[in-house]
């Protein structure tokens, strides 16, 4: 299974935020120049994980990003769910992997759909106990607070 680009960066920018130290809220600018991608995506996945509770966005003197404790103890199975969606790993339907809107012809009798859907689960529960919290473990964190600090001279 391969993440969304959005769901990469969200749990970056979460795992980050838990090795900040006190007072040196990184802004959104940052951790887009830090995590090498365009500010624009960094803001739209920013103000997801705001709207969700798990970081506080403040503009200007002293402000920047402050991951709360929700988004400390969030478990990453529910926020890979969160930004995946829920929807099948294949899309028998036709609507977006054809282009054409076709069906495909084995749905009434397939099985690779259900065996899909079911590695698909066992993914995200492998992923249910673990919190943002013990991502940002050593080695880790150190590795995250240099990059963020940019290359030393």
């Amino acid at each position: 299974m391969r993440l969304l680009r959005s769901t990469d960066l969200a749990l970056r920018i979460l795992m980050r935020l838990v090795v900040a130290a006190e007072g040196t809220n990184p802004t959104t600018r940052d951790v887009a120049e830090a995590m090498g991608v365009p500010y624009t995506h960094a803001a739209k996945v920013v103000a997801e994980l705001q709207h969700r509770e798990l970081l506080t966005a403040r503009r200007g003197r002293g402000g920047g990003l402050t991951l709360t404790e929700r988004g400390r103890t969030a478990s990453v199975g529910a926020l890979v769910r969160a930004f995946e969606g829920e929807g099948d790993v294949v899309d028998c339907d036709g609507a977006a992997a054809s282009g054409t809107g076709t069906p495909c012809p084995l749905r009434s009798a397939c099985r690779l759909r259900g065996a899909l859907r079911r590695a698909q689960e066992a993914f995200f529960a492998s992923l249910d106990p673990l919190t943002v919290a013990d991502l940002a473990e050593g080695p880790t964190g150190p590795l995250l607070l240099e990059i963020s600090r940019g290359p030393r001279p």
